[in-house]
């Protein structure tokens, strides 16, 4: 069956123009392998409505609600009005899945973040959760990916044969990359890729997370900012406030 013949998930909200297929954890568990996770936050939605390719990954694939505003939002804009809705972003995701992983005896592996985060981050996956994990950080490139850098990818992922895989290569990057290789990564017997963006660093613990009373008021972006002063996070954080023009659509 082709991904544009696929039913959507009858669980599924429509918000600021998107569809989100993966509103609630159930309805993620619901998806048949091999499933494409996209955690969208508001950076994420003004990047839909400005790349149709983007946009289309995110309708098609398990979207969910990353972020407390666009959460908040949604709770009170989504159609149809009153569905489930559940905040789910990456920095929950990944230590659910590795413990899920841990009990089921699946293998996972950490594609992307910096070399040494993605190390920490496997040792972290190993001795706090009991997961069976392997990782692999590719040399930082720009998208295109050069077909050399998606060679040494397939190889990796290839001779260890994971059921799960977290992609840390950040957005839209991540995302172009999922949708890309899911041709090969379904007869490999992957069962759920998930863009991950900074979760690694995260569970690496290079990154603390934002307290989670920072998380319930929206300010998590602020914290990141205050914690990494980088322009491109600056700039992101800026941008995201023009999801606010989508909301009613």
């Amino acid at each position: 069956m082709d991904r544009t013949d696929r039913p959507v998930n009858p669980s599924s909200v429509r918000f600021a123009g998107l569809t989100f297929q993966g509103p609630t954890r159930a309805s993620i568990a619901a998806f048949p392998p091999l499933t494409l996770v996209i955690t969208v936050n508001a950076d994420f939605i003004v990047t839909a409505h400005e790349d149709p390719r983007f946009a289309r990954i995110i309708n098609e694939n398990c979207a969910t609600f990353d972020g407390q505003i666009p959460f908040a939002v949604a709770r009170r804009l989504a159609r149809p009005r009153g569905a489930a809705i559940e905040k789910i972003s990456g920095s929950d995701l990944v230590p659910e899945l590795l413990a899920e992983a841990a009990r089921t005896g699946r293998k996972v592996f950490l594609l992307g973040a910096t070399p040494e985060a993605n190390t920490a981050a496997v040792q972290v996956a190993r001795e706090r959760f009991g997961a069976d994990v392997e990782g692999f950080s590719p040399p930082l490139a720009a998208y295109p990916f050069p077909e050399d850098w998606r060679r040494q990818c397939r190889a990796r992922i290839e001779a260890y044969r994971p059921d799960y895989i977290f992609v840390a290569l950040g957005a839209p990057k991540q995302e172009f990359w999922m949708d890309e290789e899911r041709a090969w990564l379904e007869p490999l017997g992957v069962r759920l890729c998930i863009g991950c963006g900074g979760s690694l660093d995260f569970l690496s613990g290079r990154i603390k997370r934002a307290p989670v009373w920072i998380q319930k008021i929206g300010l998590e972006g602020v914290y990141r900012v205050l914690a990494q002063p980088q322009w491109f996070r600056i700039k992101r954080l800026l941008r995201s406030f023009l999801m606010f023009k989508y909301i009613f659509r």
